[in-house]
């Protein structure tokens, strides 16, 4: 069985997580790039068991997975800490809900062609309030980065890395303010992320190119 198929299910991801240091990772991550308010409204799209709950302040999270598995982690684990919903964010989904402060999108893009990669851009600026922000976070190629990390990222199971600049012109035919940041000091091994912040335009942004 390939490693990618064995990582799809909840117990062993969560012991593969552990191993290379994901929760020092999330941490990190959240402090640097998510940086949450208490009282923040969260959609997290692809959630898979919701580990990053643990490093999130009081707010209020929607996550959504398309895995029963992981859903039904993450229900046992988190109980009314969240609402959690197997299946895909939708247009229905968002009308249901008075707009998220937060999208957050943690390793869902590099799975991701580009049609429907700009689909969840579009769908995320949808569903953020004016001033809201989509996180997203994903592998990512460079250049000089080093043999270990290209193989990683090789072996992963998302069959879309891609490198900084291609990452950027997805997210920029969607949002018009997207902030990139390339890091590779989150995990125990080598290995390069890249962290998009999109911001939804203001109102009075918008009022002003009117």
């Amino acid at each position: 069985m390939k490693l990618r198929n064995i990582l799809a299910h909840a117990g062993v991801y969560e012991a593969f997580q552990r191993l290379v240091g994901a929760e020092r990772e999330r941490r990190l991550y959240v402090e640097r790039y998510v940086r949450p308010q208490v009282g923040d409204r969260v959609l997290d799209v692809g959630c898979g068991p919701a580990d990053i709950l643990d490093s999130l302040p009081s707010v209020t999270y929607v996550g959504f997975d398309m895995s029963l598995e992981y859903i039904q982690s993450a229900r046992r684990r988190f109980g009314s800490r969240g609402e959690f919903e197997v299946g895909t964010v939708n247009q229905a989904m968002i009308g249901k809900h008075n707009g998220f402060d937060l999208v957050l999108a943690n390793g869902v893009l590099h799975h991701l062609p580009d049609e429907d990669a700009t689909a969840l851009f579009t769908l995320a600026k949808a569903a953020l309030k004016p001033g809201g922000r989509l996180v997203t976070f994903d592998g990512c190629y460079v250049e000089s980065q080093s043999s270990i990390a290209r193989f990683l990222l090789k072996k992963d199971r998302g069959e879309h890395v891609r490198d900084k600049e291609s990452y950027l012109r997805l997210a920029t035919g969607v949002f018009s303010d997207v902030t990139a940041s390339v890091t590779d000091d989150l995990l125990r091994v080598p290995y390069t992320h890249l962290i998009l912040e999109c911001r939804r335009e203001r109102l009075s942004d918008t009022s002003q190119t009117l």
